[in-house]
């Protein structure tokens, strides 16, 4: 899950820069957009965001004193958005990844959006899968997995060298392994790395092996797996 923080004491300004991340992630759906109205009430929310749009002028404290208690914890990118061009070198001093001006330059925004997605995510991808298996946590790491498949109530993890069953949703993996993995079929999620070939019924998998693709989901696969060699 892409979890995307914007601060603004502005509130038409935190909707419009939350509508316009939105509309360039209409879709991704392991994404989640958080407005916070002052600094305080972002810190108390915790750190646990990948990115950070940031306003520098904010009533209760300054967007770099923000981004400083930000740092002493966290290594997320940090955009600030602002009307104030003179504090463009204090951005340097907590490593901000941008310093965009208001009023907003949608095509600008877009980019930045982008890159700082593209930033974030080899952190975000070389995260394990954790698991329960028979009342013990298993770190799986993601690029072991070749595809995961339904069983009732359980999912079947088909990794390189093994397969691990476990009790879960197949929905709530997919959410969880977000846009490495496509859930090509109800009963199937397959790693996009692990893809050799595909027609409007199968994907070839590297290892030989065939699973299914519902005809339905052929062309967001098509546009998945093309977003995916991008980029590689």
């Amino acid at each position: 899950m892409l979890r995307i923080a914007v601060c603004d004491d502005e509130k038409s300004m935190g909707e419009y820069l939350k509508q316009l991340i939105e509309r360039r992630l209409s879709c991704k759906k392991d994404c989640q957009v958080e407005i916070f109205s002052s600094g305080k009430e972002l810190l108390e929310a915790g750190k646990d965001f990948d990115i950070f749009f940031l306003d520098i002028d904010l009533k209760d404290m300054s967007g770099i004193d923000m981004a400083k208690k930000l740092r002493q914890e966290s290594e997320a990118v940090i955009v600030f958005v602002t009307a104030l061009k003179e504090y463009v070198f204090d951005a340097f001093d907590v490593q901000a990844f941008q310093y965009l001006l208001k009023p907003i330059d949608e095509e600008k925004f877009f980019r930045v959006l982008d890159l700082a997605i593209e930033e974030c995510r080899p952190v975000r991808q070389a995260e394990p899968l954790v698991i329960r298996v028979k009342g013990i946590h298993r770190n799986i790491p993601r690029g072991e997995i070749l595809y995961a498949e339904n069983d009732a109530r359980k999912v079947v993890l088909h990794l390189k060298e093994e397969q691990v069953s476990y009790y879960a949703k197949m929905s709530e993996l997919e959410e969880i392994l977000g846009e490495q993995f496509f859930r090509c079929h109800r009963g199937y999620l397959v790693n996009l790395g692990a893809v050799k070939g595909y027609d409007t019924g199968n994907i070839q998998l590297k290892n030989g092996e065939t699973i299914l693709m519902a005809k339905q989901k052929y062309s967001a696969f098509v546009n998945s797996y093309m977003e995916y060699l991008r980029r590689k």
